[in-house]
């Protein structure tokens, strides 16, 4: 047996003793007689639906599931940290309120509700978000978009990209960078080919260049919308350069490269970044855009400037993008990585869940001025 599968085992047995008691706790507060034999195959019944339901955490279910637990868990510490230090405040009316609120069961639900409310709204806005990177190599200014994780189609509505498109030609961008995961596996292949029409029509003085991610090509589904070749055919027709381990020169001063993505478990048999700037000045400003925010190092290492990356979503879900960045992921914002600066997008839209509590939808201005 594998270590994965002990550990999900060993969680799930937790998971399922906490829900246990505590669901018998909420029916003892009131009135009902726990030990009766009913009541029990009842609360057995709830756990297995609970467990069941999250062993495939990507789904809704298992999000709201997995929310009212963990604010059941919050809750119980923090009875139990206020029951330690206020014991003295027993017989005060405040108190039994609190005691009331906390052993009917109904607060870890009702902040459910509102935290994912938010989430749910939340995830309909979508920000405009500006970074000014100087350099002191002679080289032109330039002013990209970088627009990431669309995932068209899927759980955003289509209209929130549509009414940004004119607002994002407002920004006068001298290049425009598709990220990666524009389109997915519930994307369909009308929806597909919508979207790159839409993307086609953003104006950029020198390009619409496109980096692939790693759902894109729609790789975790058995049952595809539509072809490699469809997708391709989409993206070029539209006037949208395809970048896979290869560069362009822009007014020969700065080089814009693009890397096939890293997927999951490997580097997927892509150009290294030695490769990828064959033949390039690196006395130009070098921009890398590739859709995971990995291989900064590398870049560095090989005279990259500017790496653009997405795929994280800022961990869209709290706090997966916190414990990111506790575990020294690139999850959100721009890092330092010796003399190679990384910007990493939160995408314009979430994946998965219909939902974001971490973080905002956004796209992308980067301003690159020379500096003396």
């Amino acid at each position: 047996m594998s270590a994965y599968l002990m550990i999900m085992i060993v969680l799930a047995a937790a998971l399922g003793v906490y829900v246990y008691h505590t669901v018998k706790r909420i029916m003892k507060f009131y009135g009902f007689n726990t030990s009766g034999k009913f009541l029990r195959m009842v609360n057995i019944a709830l756990v297995i639906y609970v467990i069941v339901s999250c062993v495939n955490m990507w789904n809704t279910r298992a999000m709201v599931l997995l929310h009212i637990v963990a604010l059941f868990i919050l809750t119980d510490m923090i009875a139990l940290v206020l029951k330690k230090l206020f014991k003295s405040w027993s017989t005060y009316k405040a108190y039994k309120v609190c005691r009331k609120l906390y052993g009917c069961g109904l607060l870890p639900v009702v902040l459910t509700i509102l935290l994912l409310g938010y989430g749910y709204e939340n995830m309909k806005y979508v920000v405009k978000t500006q970074y000014f990177v100087e350099t002191t190599k002679n080289v032109s200014n330039y002013r990209i978009v970088l627009i990431t994780d669309t995932h068209y189609g899927t759980i955003q509505s289509p209209d929130i990209l549509k009414n940004r498109i004119s607002e994002i030609n407002t920004q006068r961008p001298d290049i425009v960078i598709l990220g990666g995961d524009i389109v997915e596996e519930g994307t369909s292949k009308e929806s597909m080919q919508e979207i790159f029409g839409l993307l086609g029509m953003l104006n950029s003085k020198y390009g619409i260049y496109y980096v692939y991610g790693n759902h894109d090509r729609q790789p975790y589904t058995d049952s595809r919308s539509y072809t490699d070749e469809e997708l391709t055919e989409a993206i070029t027709e539209n006037g949208i350069s395809i970048l896979e381990d290869e560069n362009v020169v822009i007014q020969d001063d700065l080089v814009l490269a693009g890397r096939g993505d890293a997927a999951w478990g490997g580097t997927s048999g892509r150009a290294s970044t030695e490769e990828i700037l064959e033949g390039a000045d690196r006395n130009n400003y070098i921009v890398m855009a590739d859709h995971q925010p990995i291989a900064a190092e590398e870049n560095n290492a090989q005279g990259v400037d500017l790496q653009l990356s997405g795929h994280t979503h800022a961990g869209q879900i709290w706090p997966v993008g916190w414990l990111s960045e506790l575990a020294g992921v690139l999850n959100y914002g721009e890092y330092q990585k010796g003399n190679c600066k990384v910007i990493v997008s939160s995408g314009f839209t979430g994946w998965g869940y219909p939902v974001r509590t971490e973080g905002n939808c956004e796209y992308v201005i980067i301003d690159i001025m020379a500096v003396p």
